[in-house]
């Protein structure tokens, strides 16, 4: 494997994971079956950012953590940085949750706390630019099948970044999805849940959110097909090749 226009060693993609509970489920999964190198950079061990160079694709996780939470959590400022690098150099990038949040951060878009808290199995509403996108269009199944099932776990929300593509809403949060330009998306909700990631959350899910079977199978389906997409999207814009 080699990135494109690269003779030298492969450059891998690396995952930032920020607690022990949230990594990357069906995100390394999708990745091995490709046939994608990559490994993970835990943020909470102390383990230090790559560079921007040393990279193929970016893909960053959520978090209990705030964006503003910068004098408890020194990695915050760094990886924005690393964002912006990331998506300023046309590769790959995909940001879920916080990493959602810090991306949008890192392209000059403001972060505030929403007016609840949106936890739990749910759905999100695809704009009309997410029907004609090439990683979420496919899920749109005519005027009945406009949701996508989803987990959601926040409360803080974004303004979308200049220049970028809305994608996908909820009632509560209007901005749940976003790209920029061919392969760098940002994504509020999680699609990346499997069976073993939600027995990982259901211990830190608040009193009274639970996660059943049947709605875990529901995102795992949607969920593959979607980071699939994405990363037949991210190969087709030639920033990587197996």
């Amino acid at each position: 494997m080699t990135s494109a226009g690269d003779p030298g060693p492969t450059r891998p993609w690396v995952v930032l994971q920020h607690v022990e509970h949230e990594g990357p489920g069906a995100i390394a999964d999708v990745l091995t079956a490709a046939g994608i190198e990559w490994r993970t950079v835990r943020l909470d061990r102390g383990e230090h950012l790559p560079a921007v160079g040393d990279l193929s694709g970016l893909v960053v996780m959520g978090g209990p953590m705030s964006v503003h939470d910068e004098d408890q959590y020194s990695w915050l400022v760094p990886e924005r940085d690393l964002l912006g690098a990331a998506v300023t150099s046309g590769l790959p990038v995909l940001g879920i949750c916080l990493g959602a949040q810090q991306m949008a951060a890192a392209l000059g878009a403001e972060v505030t706390t929403g007016v609840e808290p949106e936890v739990g199995a749910g759905h999100i509403t695809l704009t009309d630019s997410g029907r004609r996108d090439p990683v979420f269009g496919p899920e749109y199944r005519g005027l009945s099948g406009t949701t996508v099932p989803c987990v959601h776990w926040h409360q803080d929300t974004f303004t979308l970044p200049e220049g970028a593509v809305h994608l996908a809403a909820t009632r509560t949060t209007p901005h749940q999805a976003f790209r920029v330009g061919s392969a760098a998306y940002g994504l509020q909700f999680h699609i990346e849940i499997d069976t073993d990631l939600a027995t990982q959350w259901r211990p830190w899910l608040p009193d009274g959110v639970g996660l059943t079977d049947v709605e875990v199978a529901a995102v795992a389906s949607a969920g593959r097909r979607i980071l699939g997409r994405f990363v037949d999207v991210s190969i087709a814009a030639g920033r990587y090749s197996t």
